[in-house]
């Protein structure tokens, strides 16, 4: 159990971190002592250094766990120039305000994910990465192409454990639901479970399912601003008790068909995703379940 980011600007002003605690290091060192795993988020927007990967090691306990979501570029999503490496920056070609997989050189996109992939081994060596996700975009429907890209992620990644995450609604409709399922299940590719708002293109149905030994669950929240371009206000969801009390049995249902459950709070505005995390974990704890 634990929360999508440790660094939101509106969590630092929440007050949930003790007014001593005021640097990088002692920030995260205060969150692991709370939760057993992070989700890094800012991945996806600039692939991280090597550096920086090493010090989120280096400031967390044994058996703390990292999962990092994949580079925008990578998953298929717009990347902004500045976004890329400086050195590769020059080899982008024509000059464009984002840039699609597309648009860049073969040769480029492997050098990405070379160097994505280099800068996440001292998690993985350490035995602290849970797993890069892999989110869609809208655009990414279910079809035979769509499904050789995740083979491809698979495949690049390994040995480092992925993560698949939809925001296309084919994946997961009623008609093809067991198809996507069995897909994933087939080549033992966790499928990532969500709890978000419904009725927009984007929806997923919060189907919970374990495809792989690693189960993983991302809680989104419920705002009625979804679709706003403000991130604060698409996460601002703080789940009710009773809301949370309904997922608690569900969850742990699911973690008898998987080795390994992650269950990440993306509602990350002030210091919902900690309380609700929390909150959670100590339902789930009543209830039997073996929570880390």
């Amino acid at each position: 159990m634990g929360t999508a980011s440790w660094t939101d600007r509106t969590l630092l002003a929440s007050g949930w971190y003790p007014e001593h605690v005021t640097t990088a290091e002692e920030r995260l060192a205060y969150y692991a002592e709370r939760f057993p795993i992070v989700e890094v988020d800012s991945t996806y927007y600039a692939p991280p250094a090597e550096s920086t990967v090493r010090l989120w090691r280096d400031r967390t306990p044994p058996g703390f766990t990292f999962n990092v979501k994949a580079f925008s570029l990578l998953t298929g999503h717009p990347t902004r120039p500045g976004a890329f490496y400086r050195d590769l920056r020059e080899r982008l070609g024509e000059d464009r305000p984002t840039y699609y997989l597309r648009h860049v050189d073969p040769k480029v996109v492997d050098e990405v994910w070379d160097r994505f992939l280099a800068a996440l081994a001292p998690l993985h060596e350490a035995g602290k990465l849970g797993a890069v996700l892999f989110q869609f975009p809208q655009w990414f429907p279910i079809g035979n192409r769509n499904k050789r890209y995740i083979l491809e992620c698979l495949g690049r990644c390994a040995p480092l454990p992925i993560c698949v995450e939809f925001r296309n609604h084919t994946w997961m409709s009623e008609e093809n639901r067991a198809e996507t399922l069995d897909f994933l299940a087939s080549y033992a590719v966790p499928y990532v479970c969500v709890d978000m708002p419904q009725g927009y293109p984007g929806s997923i149905p919060p189907v919970l399912a374990a495809t792989a030994d690693l189960a993983v669950v991302r809680f989104h929240g419920h705002s009625d601003k979804w679709t706003s371009k403000d991130v604060h206000e698409r996460f601002g969801y703080r789940y009710s008790e009773e809301e949370l009390r309904q997922w608690a049995p569900r969850l742990r249902r699911l973690a008898e068909d998987a080795a390994t459950t992650h269950v990440l709070m993306n509602n990350c505005y002030r210091d919902y995703a900690q309380v609700n995390a929390r909150r959670l974990a100590d339902l789930l704890r009543a209830s039997g379940a073996p929570v880390g």
